[in-house]
């Protein structure tokens, strides 16, 4: 499941990514994206994960080509989980996201407001 957070507001998105996602919720997503850049050209999203995913490969394939063809319309990308595997990959990779233009961080859950105000500066 895909959902939308309250708080999502503009050129900001905020979503919740939990159990299974198959690929129509994933264009789904992926035509709300477009949407957002087409409006504003460039935008933020924060990524709530809840570590119990299920997705197969084409769902994978899809996300990452949208994401490396719009690398250059996203400003900044908040991901907030528990997961301290994902906040060392967030950090490992924040350095080459700078080199395309893009601010990343990680966040844990309970510091999600934090993670919206950092997102929207």
């Amino acid at each position: 499941m895909i959902r939308k957070l309250p708080g999502s507001e503009g050129a900001t998105i905020g979503i919740e990514v939990s159990g299974k996602i198959d690929l129509e919720q994933e264009n789904q997503w992926i035509g709300i994206f477009n949407e957002l850049i087409e409006e504003y050209d460039n935008i933020n999203i924060l990524v709530v994960l809840d570590g119990k995913i299920n997705f197969g490969i084409d769902v994978a394939y899809e996300d990452l080509k949208w994401t490396f063809k719009h690398l250059k319309n996203m400003n900044k990308l908040a991901i907030v989980s528990e997961s301290k595997v994902l906040g060392w990959l967030v950090a490992a990779d924040s350095p080459f996201g700078k080199l395309v233009g893009v601010s990343e961080k990680h966040f844990e859950l309970n510091r999600l407001q934090d993670a919206w105000e950092w997102v929207k500066e």
